[in-house]
Order: C-alpha cells, then structure tokens, then sequence
C-alpha cells in the first residue's frame, strides 16, 4: 500500500513521544500528529493531539497510522482492527538503527535508536524494539512483542507471540520462547521456556 504524506499515531504518552520522535527524523511525512484520549496532552516538537484513540477509523484515507501502545494486547486488538478496515501501517526505523542484510520487519513494527538486528532475522507486526537492544543472526520475533532497551538476544532465538522481554535481559543462542511470556529485567535465559508465565533471576526461575 502507498505511504500518505501524514502520519497519526495512536497513544501520545511516553512511548509515543518516543515513536514521534523517530517519525520526524526519518522525514517521510509531513505531519505527524496524535490521537489520544487525555485532552490535557501538550503538544510535542509541533505534533498535536487531534482526536480521541477512538476515532482512528475516519481517518485512513488520509494517514498512514502507527500504534503506539505499549501493552502488547491492547496494540494487537487495536492494529488488528485497522488492518481489517485497510489503514496503512508502516514501519518506524530510527536513522541510528544498524539492520542487517534479509533482514524482514512486519508493520506496526517500531525499531528505536540504537538497535542492532542482524541477518536472516524476521520480526513480527506490532512489535517494539526498544532503545540500543540487539538481536543476532537467524531470530524469530513473533507479532506484538516487546523487546525492551538493553535487551540482548543471540542467535537464533525464537519469542512467542505477545511476550515482553524486560529491560537489559540476556536471551542465550538457540533459545525459544513460547508466546505471552514476561522475562523480567536483568534475567539471564539458558534454557527454552515452553510455559507460559513471569520469569526472573540468572538463570530464570518461573514466578
């Protein structure tokens, strides 16, 4: 689908500023404004709030449309619903980011500064991978993941649909995943993790 000259983005909390922010520096659009429920929001680098989140539908036709919504459900349930009605949903790089040759990104993907993905990696739609995290040769990162900042993935990892990979955690190679899993900050995985729940420590430990 042909990108539109302006993009809205769903969500204008910290996260979103954040997505904002990358948005400018690519300098793809010509405006990028919000959608958001909070009315006291002020506005960020010229970007307003111009609606309610609820409103995405009616504007489509007009806006490529990014959500900006860290809880990796509420993301999914809302991109899903705009992909359904045909919006046109790109994916967000920062110019700093390092992305390696067959390298493959779902939209609604967000990639923020710093990050270094390497080759023959695929990664879902709707995911966030966050500030300077890396990811090495042959990783899967499914659809809604959160890959948070200082996040170290080696090679060949699998991460399950929706999980959220804490900050400054240590995934070893050829590690899987399973989906809607919360490894916390500072965890060191050395294992496939294959049941669902809250993992924490070095080695990780099942809450």
């Amino acid at each position: 689908m042909v990108k539109k000259n302006k993009l809205l983005i769903i969500g204008a909390g910290g996260h979103g500023r954040v997505v904002a922010d990358i948005a400018l520096k690519m300098n793809i659009w010509k405006e990028v404004s919000f959608l958001d429920n909070n009315d006291n929001i002020k506005p960020f680098m010229n970007c307003h709030v111009i609606d309610k989140s609820s409103e995405a539908i009616k504007y489509i036709d007009d806006y490529d449309i990014i959500v900006a919504i860290g809880n990796n459900m509420v993301r999914e349930k809302i991109q899903t619903s705009l992909e359904s009605e045909g919006a046109s949903i790109p994916v967000l790089i920062h110019p700093s980011a390092i992305i390696g040759e067959d390298v493959e990104v779902g939209k609604g993907t967000v990639i923020m500064a710093g990050v270094v993905i390497n080759c023959c990696t695929r990664i879902g739609r709707g995911c966030i991978i966050n500030t300077s995290s890396s990811i090495d040769h042959d990783n899967i990162i499914k659809d809604f993941v959160h890959i948070s900042p200082g996040v170290h993935l080696a090679g060949t990892v699998e991460i399950g649909k929706k999980s959220w990979i804490g900050i400054g955690a240590t995934v070893s190679n050829n590690i899987t995943i399973i989906e809607n899993c919360i490894v916390g900050a500072g965890a060191v995985v050395v294992g496939d993790i294959v049941e669902g729940g809250t993992y924490i420590g070095v080695p990780v430990r099942r809450l």
